[in-house]
């Protein structure tokens, strides 16, 4: 069956193979690429985000190459509304969040899908490495590429109209592609970071928008060790950085153990007390019917990061994750998300972590 698809073109390798491919399979594509900064050259340049005046010229090139039409959507107010501010208030709130998953859940499948769906397209198409199989949303295969956990936040009406081209190929397979179908961007650099914070520095870029507020930094044992110029810099398990003038008793490193904005306090301490043992989890969003009684399966609880197995149990809106083993670093604000192998369940925020099961 052919679609109407429109492809969001960020202007790398795989949103451009994506889009190729779509076209390939018989679908009737049109290129999009979203405008996300009211100042371009603001955010990222050169190959190392997606925001800039050269991403926006390689993917109108690419959709040249590939033969479809091509336009560019100014999103920009919404991006800051939504990825950029919420990042902003949610460090200001003593937690960690993760921008791309943001941006997933707000502007590619919210914002630009439902201006596609009102303008008659039937799909979205981007470069993302996950599959979709009959409506069940799968990690890729290339493991070190997958994407999937970015994704789990979309709901099952969004994921409806997705298209993931890309989630049955390594990126090693996309370049060679890329280069065959004559596209330039074939060899360009992934982007990395978060695409909006200039240069990187991230406790500058919070600092020039929040403000200094000082602060103390405090040892597990209750003893202050240093001073910080604003609690919402750090995060839990961060290790450098820290600025304190000594070193432990015991000479071992310290790390961060919670961030409290309301006392404006930065905790450290040493490594083990970085284990977490049961999460609660907010605003659940359920790929899989909503289990009856407690369900064993796996949670991921960072980008890339490692998977536990756990038992999970719902409680109204809110799920409680016991970690069959500890995990370690884990920050409020991420998301977790449930495996049965491969296949997504669901997803949620994290809001409390405890060293101890209850």
């Amino acid at each position: 069956m052919t679609l109407r698809v429109l492809a969001a073109m960020s202007g790398g390798v795989d949103s451009a193979v994506a889009a190729a491919r779509a076209v390939e399979a018989g679908h009737e594509v049109t290129g999009v690429h979203m405008a996300l900064s009211s100042n371009p050259k603001s955010y990222r340049t050169g190959a190392r985000g997606c925001c800039t005046l050269e991403d926006s010229r390689d993917a109108r090139r690419a959709a040249d190459v590939i033969g479809i039409p091509f336009y560019v959507w100014d999103l920009a107010e919404r991006f800051d509304r939504d990825v950029v501010q919420d990042f902003v208030s949610e460090y200001a709130a003593g937690r960690t969040p993760n921008p791309c998953l943001r941006c997933n859940e707000k502007i590619k499948f919210a914002a630009l899908l439902d201006r596609a769906l009102a303008l008659g397209f039937d799909a979205v198409c981007t470069g993302h490495y996950a599959r979709l199989e009959n409506g069940v949303l799968r990690r890729g295969v290339d493991e070190a590429k997958d994407q999937s956990y970015v994704l789990a936040v979309c709901t099952p009406e969004q994921l409806a109209h997705a298209m993931f081209p890309l989630g049955g190929s390594t990126k090693a397979e996309i370049r060679r592609e890329a280069e065959r179908r004559g596209l330039r961007v074939a060899d360009k650099p992934d982007s990395h970071d978060i695409c909006f914070i200039a240069d990187g520095d991230t406790r500058a870029f919070l600092t020039e928008r929040l403000g200094p507020a000082p602060g103390p930094i405090v040892d597990v044992s209750g003893e202050v060790v240093g001073e910080h110029q604003g609690a919402y810099a750090y995060t839990v398990g961060q290790r450098r950085g820290l600025r304190i003038g000594r070193p432990a008793p015991d000479g071992r490193p310290r790390y961060v153990l919670d961030v409290s904005p309301a006392t404006n306090t930065v905790t450290v301490g040493p490594r083990e007390a970085l284990d977490v043992h049961e999460i609660v989890g907010e605003r659940p969003v359920w790929l899989s019917p909503r289990p009856d009684g407690p369900l064993e399966c796996r949670v991921q609880l960072r980008a890339h990061g490692e998977v536990y197995d756990c038992t999970v149990e719902t409680d109204d809106d809110r799920l409680r994750i016991r970690l069959r083993s500890p995990a370690r670093g884990v920050a409020r604000g991420q998301a977790a998300v449930l495996y049965d192998g491969d296949r997504v369940l669901g997803s949620a925020t994290i809001a409390e972590t405890s060293r101890v099961q209850r």
